[in-house]
C-alpha cells in the first residue's frame, strides 16, 4: 500500500488525440503512440497546471477511462533544412484519464526553502485544476491539445473497469534532470528511467523514478543555480524586511 500524501491533487485529463512515445523512436521520422500516457508525459501536465521550482510533482496513478483507439494520419513535417516529407504519425484517440499526484519539496534547491509553503502551493494547484491549468496542456505532443478538470479519483466507469491485469511491457517511465536528482549518481547527469508497467482493473500505479528497474545515462549535465539577486528574486519569510 503507497503512502497517502497530504497534498493530493485529483484532476481529469482528456483530448480528441494524445501521442505518448520514447523520444528514441522519434528520430526516424515515424512517430508511434504508446498505449497508456507515460510518467513523464503526465508530469508535464501537472507543471502545466502549476509549476514552481521549490518542489517535484510526483505522479501517482492514471485511470484510463475510455477505451485505447488508435488512428495514424499522414503528416508532412518541416526539414530543418527546407521542405518536408510525407511521414505517419500514430495517435491515441478520444482519450479521457484521471490522475492523481502530489508534490514534494525539492531538497535540490535550498535556496527556495522560505517558499516551502504547502497549504499555499497545494491551495494554488486545486485552483489552477478549476481553471484549467496555468499553461496550455499538451497530451504527449504540441499538436494534441489536452484539457484538464477536477475530478474524484475512481469515480464514474472506466473501460477497463472489468480487466483484471494487463501489461505493457517495458517503456519509457520518464529523465530525471540534474535539478530532480535522487542520488550523488543523478546529479551531474541526465538519466532516462525504464520500467514495466501493470494496469489492474484500468488503473496503473507509478513507480518513483528512483524505483524504475532500469536508469541509462543520457549525457552529463549540470544543475542551473539560482542566487537571490543575481538571476532571481529571493523568496522572504513573512514579515521579513
Amino acid at each position: 500500500m503507497k503512502t497517502q500524501h497530504p497534498n493530493i491533487v485529483e484532476l481529469e485529463v482528456y483530448g480528441r488525440y494524445a501521442l505518448f512515445s520514447d523520444p528514441v523512436t522519434r528520430v526516424g521520422g515515424e512517430k508511434c503512440s504508446y498505449q497508456i500516457p507515460t510518467y513523464e508525459a503526465l508530469k508535464g501536465i501537472m507543471a502545466s497546471v502549476y509549476w514552481k521550482p521549490t518542489f517535484l510533482w510526483y505522479v501517482d496513478a492514471v485511470r484510463i477511462m475510455n477505451p485505447i483507439q488508435m488512428e495514424t494520419k499522414g503528416i508532412r513535417p518541416i526539414r530543418m533544412n527546407g521542405g518536408n516529407d510525407l511521414s505517419y504519425y500514430t495517435y491515441l484517440k478520444d482519450v479521457r484519464y484521471q490522475v492523481k499526484a502530489h508534490f514534494e519539496w525539492n531538497d535540490n534547491r535550498p535556496e527556495l526553502a522560505a517558499d516551502r509553503n504547502e497549504n499555499k502551493h497545494h491551495n494554488i494547484a486545486r485552483r489552477m485544476v478549476e481553471k484549467g491549468g496555468r499553461r496550455d496542456i499538451f497530451l504527449g505532443t504540441r499538436e494534441c491539445q489536452g484539457y484538464v478538470k477536477p475530478c474524484r479519483f475512481g469515480e464514474g466507469e472506466s473501460a477497463y473497469d472489468s480487466i483484471p491485469e494487463l501489461g505493457f511491457g517495458v517503456m519509457y517511465h520518464g529523465i530525471t534532470y540534474p535539478d530532480e536528482a535522487y542520488s550523488e549518481e543523478t546529479r551531474s547527469r541526465i538519466t532516462v528511467n525504464l520500467w514495466n508497467p501493470m494496469m489492474k482493473n484500468g488503473i496503473v500505479e507509478f513507480l518513483r523514478p528512483e524505483e524504475c528497474p532500469v536508469h541509462k545515462t543520457i549525457r552529463p549535465a549540470e544543475m542551473k543555480v539560482f542566487e537571490d539577486n543575481r538571476n532571481f528574486t529571493g523568496v522572504r519569510e513573512f514579515g521579513e524586511e
